[in-house]
């Protein structure tokens, strides 16, 4: 947590000018005791009404000076708090966006994004308290002995014996909670993704009815985590009522030494007044210090979270000194595969193995296979998602990992194989690829993508709003517009990865020769799964358990790959193949 809160030098003023506030708060708090005990001994007890009036007065006077200090600590201590919560928020999503699909996987989605709200708001509000307490309760405890001491030493003793019981218990308190606080956020972990993996699947959970399954599945992750706050509760729980029995006895105990020394004349009615009041304040500055000690360790587990992610360093970086990426006019290939190997992270078996292809300029390589045979993780490598394990693949002759990725990835239109949409318009979604797009270019690709008939029964044309996840558009529409988000980009390198399977067989025949002629000079890779999509490309690569069981066109292929011709068979009856 101390590391977390280092990053905090723009908020030093500020923190300052609580700090002094605070320190005026607590001294004029201090002294009220003292000014109402000179109102009882020497006002009160002699009758002298113009010295209580105006020593009264200054009690106001104190009171409200105190009372506007604490009002604007209070104000700046959220100030500096939300603001850095704002900016430590921002830090980690940043941090985030540098990280490749490995860092994700071995994260979680969902614990992301815990850890990005949740955890950052149980920083910033132990940070509140901190900044409000952390000074408060240490002045008020220390400046409460002195001027307790002040008014009667043999008395303060009491305290030798309070504040080490009051000390133990926090300790022991809050030992016990750290662990429960590091369950809880774990827990909240495991609620939020199962709520996240509801609401997304809510038509398969509904299709296949299992709502009575993912109520208890909830139910379960949900009792687990009330379950642990009731046993962080039950125990914090334990702080107030030692707290106030410690108060109480010790007031008792005040209470009746201090009257044994007013019997004797070595004491005043005023001055144990005045005792009890700072005797009071000194506890419940531990009382303060015990709310901190509470949200510490929840804090704390918090903190370690967030560091996780900080401190998590992606496996795929820009080069130290990155090489230009130049298009050479007398360079036709523009992607090549020089025997590639892939293991995912901790997998025994290669997903990809010893794949070594050419694409060339003006040309469609079309990349089919069986389920499983490494289309997508094939794709997902240009890109850099993911890094080879062995082997290289150029862009222009130069090997991606010595390009900058940025520079790497404005060269790629990527079509994914899950259509995704963003919430917005449509003509936002298309300028997503390329935001200086003009209104000619976006309906230019929606045209070429085939989504212009359907984009302008819309109410309101490019202007009509997409849902949250385009839910108010059917697949095959989504599947288009994600297209032309990748056409408006005009790159060098279109990939699509099985991006036709929800659009029908005449769409997707129009769709591949509109494409024919917007593509002449870019290198197109297509992943797919039917062979009417790929039976024109160029050449054809048949990937088979992660290794190329045959490249060619598909009448070559019909000649020379086994595993193409049984794709095939499965697919097209003897007439269309014949």
């Amino acid at each position: 947590m101390i590391k977390l809160f280092r990053q905090m030098q723009p908020y030093y003023p500020l923190i300052g000018l609580i700090l002094v506030l605070t320190f005026l708060q607590t001294m004029s708090e201090l002294f009220l005791p003292t000014l109402m005990a000179d109102i009882v001994d020497t006002g009160i007890a002699a009758g002298n009404i113009p010295y209580i009036w105006r020593i009264g007065s200054y009690m106001l006077l104190f009171a409200a000076v105190g009372m506007l200090c604490s009002i604007a600590a209070s104000y700046f201590s959220a100030k500096v708090a939300i603001g850095f919560g704002r900016d430590l928020r921002s830090r980690v999503f940043a941090h985030v966006e540098n990280f490749s699909l490995q860092e994700f996987d071995r994260i979680g989605t969902a614990s992301l994004i815990t850890r990005t709200t949740n955890d950052i708001t149980q920083l910033q509000q132990v940070l509140t308290m901190m900044l409000r307490m952390m000074l408060m309760a240490p002045l008020m405890m220390l400046g409460g002995l002195i001027m307790a001491i002040s008014k009667q030493g043999q008395l303060s003793l009491i305290f030798v014996v309070v504040i080490p019981v009051l000390g133990l218990a926090i300790f022991l308190i809050g030992r016990k909670g750290m662990p429960l606080f590091k369950q809880m956020q774990t827990r909240l972990d495991t609620l939020n993704m199962v709520i996240r993996e509801n609401l997304t699947g809510i038509r398969v959970i509904r299709a296949f009815n299992r709502d009575r399954y993912e109520n208890k599945r909830f139910d379960g992750a949900s009792r687990g985590l009330a379950d642990t706050a009731i046993k962080v509760n039950k125990l914090m729980a334990l702080m107030m009522p030692v707290m106030m029995i410690v108060l109480n006895f010790s007031i008792i105990a005040i209470i009746g030494f201090g009257s044994v020394e007013i019997s004797y004349g070595r004491m005043q009615v005023g001055d144990l007044m005045a005792f009890v009041q700072y005797a009071t304040q000194i506890l419940f500055s531990f009382l303060m210090l015990s709310v901190i000690f509470v949200m510490v360790p929840r804090a704390s587990a918090s903190a370690t979270r967030i560091n996780e992610v900080l401190d998590m360093q992606p496996d795929i970086v820009n080069p130290a000194q990155p090489k230009p990426l130049q298009q050479d006019s007398r360079q036709p290939v523009t992607l090549k595969f020089d025997d590639v190997t892939f293991h995912y992270p901790g997998a025994e078996q290669p997903a990809l193995e010893h794949i070594s292809f050419e694409a060339r300029r003006g040309e469609v390589t079309a990349i089919i296979g069986g389920t499983g045979s490494g289309k997508s993780t094939l794709v997902n490598l240009i890109p850099r998602f993911y890094d080879v394990s062995s082997g290289r693949i150029e862009v222009h002759g130069t090997d991606i990992r010595e390009l900058e990725q940025s520079a790497l990835r404005e060269r790629i239109g990527y079509v994914p194989q899950k259509a995704l949409l963003f919430t917005g318009t449509i003509a936002e979604n298309i300028r997503y690829g390329h935001e200086s797009a003009t209104e000619e270019e976006i309906a230019h690709a929606a045209r070429i993508a085939q989504a212009e008939d359907f984009i302008s029964e819309m109410p309101e044309g490019y202007n009509s709003e997409i849902a949250q996840g385009g839910s108010n558009v059917s697949g095959g529409q989504k599947q288009r517009l994600s297209i032309a988000r990748a056409l408006v980009r005009r790159p060098e390198l279109y990939i699509f990865d099985d991006s036709f399977s929800a659009l029908d067989f005449k769409t997707d025949a129009r769709l591949r020769a509109a494409l024919r002629e917007e593509t002449t000079e870019a290198t197109v890779l297509m992943v797919a799964q039917r062979v009417s999509t790929v039976i024109d490309a160029d050449q054809i690569i048949v990937l088979d358990e992660g290794r190329i069981a045959g490249i060619g066109t598909h009448h070559e292929l019909m000649d020379s790959s086994e595993v193409y011709r049984q794709i095939v068979s499965s697919q097209l009856s003897e007439e269309e193949i014949a």
